[in-house]
Parts: structure tokens; sequence; C-alpha cells
């Protein structure tokens, strides 16, 4: 066997055929690669489209090899924009590069590769995932770049234009990240040594046909015009409708807290909302998986998890299981101390769901509810499956069950149809409510949703009004809360912090705890620790913990 190409390192897809061949057809004119001596990282065998074919044509017995030789001692830098579940999938990608042999570079440090996870909620988010493409590009000359995420998918062919861009993957391609990574690093390093014709291109005919774009490969007229000659400027973005990945993510990364991705996408297409169309419609997996991954999380040393997805009591849609059996059967697994529940649906709260929590050996005293507007009038005009009534009804219910309860609310400031009497109205209801802690939204107009229909516009000066109006009431709420349990005892979970530096964790019910750079120390990081609770610090952002 003879290489075909001197110099040209052997990464990407290779069909693993003969094994007596390491390297098998790579569609270079029938000819075959040698991987130059170097011992391919047998780790990375995964299921991988064909060349030619579309991901849904693949056969589970194609099967190719990546050589993770090319990534060895590769350093990465992460950036994530938007909520947990963000955070959670990019974790989620680093251990699949870390598994490849890359590691990630620390504070300062150039990149050999560069991921960006995108937000698409509001128009301030785009802005800024924009804005961190650029400083990305700029602080890691040279360096891979790949953007992935909500914007990624709502505008593939616009960030693939970014200078320094290499790779875009919306939402079904991010689950193949690796593969698509591998096959455009090869052609990168071709482009680089003038051997790009003679390169497999990144892929699947089928993927390119359904894409929103007409095509993932610009023409090198286009890459000039870019202004960034070395680039790829690949992009993969199917339609919102052939979204039907689910990527698993169950990931600590830096916190003491793992998030445990059991849902994603969404059916509700609020009027406002765009994340339907960055994520699809709802699926999930399946509990037994779940399971099985709090298992490792536990395995792993993990004592509490919050449960994460992005409509996560619409649980079920894929599996024909229901949200309560998870929560039962997370409850069961041994060594995890700690569950919360992250962002549920009012009208998805069950109340078998807060009945069950109540009593149960793991879950805590901690949910987060999305109201978006105090006004029934507004929510009609958000199409929001609910009204006051019933949010009311779950909040009372939770308090009444578990009255140390914490309970945060998203209120939406300033959308269209929000009149000063609704606004009102709103304001008058979350004060009348026993909630804890509200996460202040001002409205921002996106692209193609219905609200845009909607005639009545508040100005922004007027959101700025009503946001701080919230913002303060969120404040004193909170304190409020906090303030009964100053002088009593908890259990506190803490999380590392840099050396001479307060420490911080959390109770049971979410109270965030301060212990001083005296008390702190290293080995208390994942811990669960009794303290006496103190007088508030001072920002008001935690109550003083004094060891016991």
């Amino acid at each position: 066997m003879r290489e075909t190409t001197a110099g040209l390192r052997s990464s990407g897809f290779f069909r693993f055929i003969d094994p007596k061949v390491f390297l098998g057809e790579n569609a270079l004119k029938g000819q075959k690669l040698l991987a130059q001596g170097n011992t391919l990282g047998m780790k990375a065998i995964i299921n991988a489209p064909c060349k030619g074919k579309s991901l849904k044509e693949t056969k589970e017995k194609d099967k190719y090899m990546i050589d993770s030789s090319a990534f060895q001692g590769k350093k990465a830098a992460y950036y994530t924009l938007g909520c947990k579940l963000n955070f959670s999938e990019t974790s989620t990608f680093g251990k699949m590069l870390e598994d490849m042999g890359v590691i990630t570079a620390k504070k300062g440090e150039k990149a050999d590769i560069c991921l960006i996870n995108t937000c698409s909620v509001t128009e301030v988010a785009d802005h800024k995932c924009r804005q961190a493409i650029h400083r990305m590009v700029r602080n890691n000359p040279g360096a891979f770049v790949i953007v992935t995420g909500c914007y990624a998918q709502l505008e593939s062919e616009n960030v693939s234009k970014i200078e320094g861009v290499d790779l875009v993957l919306g939402a079904n391609e991010k689950a193949h990240l690796i593969q698509y990574l591998s096959d455009a690093w090869a052609q990168k390093f071709a482009q680089e040594n003038g051997l790009a014709s003679q390169v497999p291109q990144s892929s699947d005919a089928e993927i390119s046909q359904s894409s929103d774009a007409e095509t993932s490969q610009n023409s090198d007229a286009e890459t000039a015009q870019n202004g960034d000659a070395a680039a790829l400027h690949q992009h993969y973005s199917v339609k919102t409708k052939e979204i039907k990945t689910f990527q698993p993510s169950c990931s600590r990364g830096n916190r003491t807290r793992y998030f445990l991705k059991v849902q994603d996408g969404c059916n509700y297409y609020c009027t406002y909302c765009t994340i339907p169309f960055a994520r699809g419609n709802s699926r999930n997996p399946s509990i037994q998986s779940l399971v099985a991954q709090c298992e490792q999380a536990a395995a792993e040393g993990g004592k509490e998890i919050v449960i994460t997805g992005v409509n996560i009591g619409d649980f079920g849609q894929t599996t024909h299981e229901r949200f309560i059996d998870l929560v039962k059967a997370m409850d069961q697994v041994e060594g995890i101390k700690r569950y919360r529940i992250s962002s549920l649906e009012p009208d998805l709260c069950d109340d078998d769901l807060i009945e069950y929590c109540a009593q149960s050996r793991a879950f805590m005293p901690h949910f987060h509810i999305p109201l978006q507007s105090g006004s029934d009038e507004v929510l009609k005009l958000m199409h929001r499956r609910y009204d006051k009534a019933l949010f009311a009804h779950k909040v009372n219910l939770i308090k009444e069950k578990m009255p140390d309860a914490f309970i945060g609310v998203d209120v939406m400031v300033g959308c269209r149809g929000e009149t000063p009497e609704c606004f009102e109205e709103c304001y008058e209801f979350l004060k009348s409510l026993p909630v804890t802690q509200l996460h202040v939204f001002p409205y921002s107009e996106r692209p193609g949703t219905a609200a845009l229909k909607i005639p009545y516009v508040v100005d922004e000066k007027e959101k700025k009004k009503r946001s701080k109006r919230l913002l303060e009431l969120s404040d004193q709420k909170t304190q409020e809360f906090y303030a009964q349990y100053i002088g009593t005892e908890a259990e506190v979970l803490f999380e590392k912090a840099p050396r001479g530096k307060a420490m911080h964790g959390f109770t049971k019910n979410y109270i965030r705890v301060e212990l001083s750079p005296a008390l702190a120390k290293e080995e208390y990081d994942n811990q669960l620790i009794k303290v006496r609770l103190g007088d508030f610090n001072h920002d008001k952002t935690a109550l003083k913990g004094e060891l016991l």
C-alpha cells in the first residue's frame, strides 16, 4: 500500500472494510491512504454516514474510523451563551473532544479549536453570539472555529460567512459534531497544503439538499469575499421539521452540580418564541437511558443533578413515557443526594408531581415555573396554555406541600399587547404570590414570529421602567425569603472557589450560602456540609455560613 499524497495526514472518515487494511477505501480514485506509521485512536470508532449517503440511509453496520491522532495534544477553547441546557451540551462537546485527545486551553493560551455554542432567544443574544465569534477568531489566529447552537441553526449561512468560521452545525448536526469536525479538519489541512482538490468534499448530498441554505461548501470566490481565504465557511442546517436527533448530555463542567438533559425541542410555538424553530419539536430518550446516566454521575462522585431541557414537562413525546415516572425512577438512584427540576411549564406541573416531590427522597423543594405574564389577556396573545388561576393554584399547592420551597418565576416585560393596565395587573399578581425570585426578560422582537402581527408596541424606555420595578420586587421577595432562615441550620453543597476567595453553595431550598475565605477549604468542594445561616453578605446575594 502506498501513500497517495506526500505529507497528507490521514484524518477524517474512513470505512473499515478489511481488518488487514488499516484505512479502507476513501473515495480517492480507488486509492488507499496510509496512516504514516501512526497508530490510529481506536476509541474513536463510531457510526457515521457513508460518503454519498444521507444520515437516514446510513445502516447500522456502516462504520467509520476517525483518526484521532490528528487531534492528540490540540487545545480547545469553549464559549457558551444562553441557558443551562447549552452549558450542559458544551460540556458534553468538550468531553467528546477530550476523548479524541484534545485538551482544554488554559486562560490566555492560544487554542487550536474554538467552539462557540450560541443562543438566539433575543436580539441581544444574537449580537453577543457574533461578538463572541469575532473575539474567538481574533484571540486564536489560525484556529479551527466551530459554531453551533440556536443561532447557528437559525442563521447558519450568515454565521458561516463570518471571518474565520470554519464549520457551522445546526440542531440536527451537532449530535455528529466529531464526524463533521474530523472531515472538515482533513479538508482544511489539505487546503492549507494545496491538496484541496484531492480530498473528499464534506458531505452528504442529502443533507445539503434538505438544508435551509443552498449548499454547505462555499466557492473559492465566496470565501475570498469574506476576507478570509483560509477558513472553510461550511454550514449544515436542516429544516425545523427534519430536526430529529437527540444529543445526550449529562455534564458537570466546572460546577459541582451535574446537568442532565432529559428532553429537547418544543411543540408549543408561543407567539414570541423562536426556540421551536431553533431546536425542533419535542423529543426525548428513554427513562432507562437517563437513569443509567444518573448512575454514571453517582459513580463519578456527583451528588446533585439538575434536570434540564427545553420543555421538560413534555417528556415522553418520543418514548410515550411520563415525566413523573422519570422523576420516580431517578429518585431510586443511590448516591445522588439531590435533584432539582429546572423550568417546568405550569400546565405540565402536575399536582401528582408536586405531591411526589414533597415526600421524595432526593427531589429538592425548589421549582422554577415560567409565568411570562400575569395578565390573562396577554397570556392569550402569547398563546400560552394556562391562565392566572392555574398558575396561582400550582404556586399555592407547592407552598402548601413544601412550605420551605424556593419558587423562581420567568416573566417577560414589554411584549406586544402589554398595555400599561396589563402590566399593572401582572405586577400586582406577582406581588400577591408567595414566589421567591423573578427572572425578568425584556421582550425582544424575533423575525418570523407571530407576535409581530400584534399591533400594540411598548417602547424601549417603558420596557426598562417596567423591568426595574419587577427587579426591585424580585429583590424584595428574595431577601424576605432568605431572612426567614437566618439563625437556622442547613446542609450546604459547596462549590470550588479560587484560592483566597469565598466559597459558595446552596441549601436544599436553594438559599445561596457564602463561606468566608478564612473558612473556605478546597476539600469542601462537592461536599455536603452543615452550617448555621448567618446574616446577609455585603451585597445581599447570599447568607453567611458558619461551620458547625
